[in-house]
């Protein structure tokens, strides 16, 4: 199998997940390692208002939440931090964290994990979902 040299794909068009219907969070799938072949997963993470990840840390994976829109908290072990556009936040192997939307508005961070750690794979096995106008606004896609 040849892996192409480049791929080229409007964000607006990439598959969105919730891992089940009823999370508060959404991704939208920008480099998913099980078609791409990458060594890491990459998506737009929309968390609604009031939205949060569980707590949960990696074997071996670096994460990194860049927040492009809203605010939040990120908790590390017991401290907490206040997360906003222009934030970026690097999370290493083997620490326990839980970001969580504060704001009145959703919270859209850019997230990647490398290595994968089968994050891909529990998104694309989730539940599929869609863009709104609300995430194309505050996103500038609209």
């Amino acid at each position: 199998m040849t892996v192409a040299a480049h791929t080229l794909l409007e964000s607006r068009d990439c598959p969105v997940f919730r891992i089940a219907a009823d999370e508060t969070n959404k991704f939208v799938m920008l480099v998913n390692p099980l078609l791409e072949k990458t060594g890491f997963v990459q998506v737009l993470e929309i968390f609604d208002v009031g939205g949060f990840t569980p707590p949960n840390q990696h074997r071996a994976a670096d994460e990194v939440f860049v927040v492009l829109y809203g605010h939040g908290e990120a908790s590390l072990g017991d401290a907490k931090l206040s997360i906003k556009p222009g934030s970026v936040l690097l999370l290493r192997p083997g620490h326990a964290h839980a970001v969580r939307n504060l704001g009145a508005t959703r919270l859209y961070c850019l997230t990647t994990m490398v290595p994968d750690e089968d994050f891909a794979k529990l998104i694309t096995s989730g539940v599929p979902d869609a863009l709104d106008a609300q995430d194309l606004a505050a996103l500038g896609w609209a």
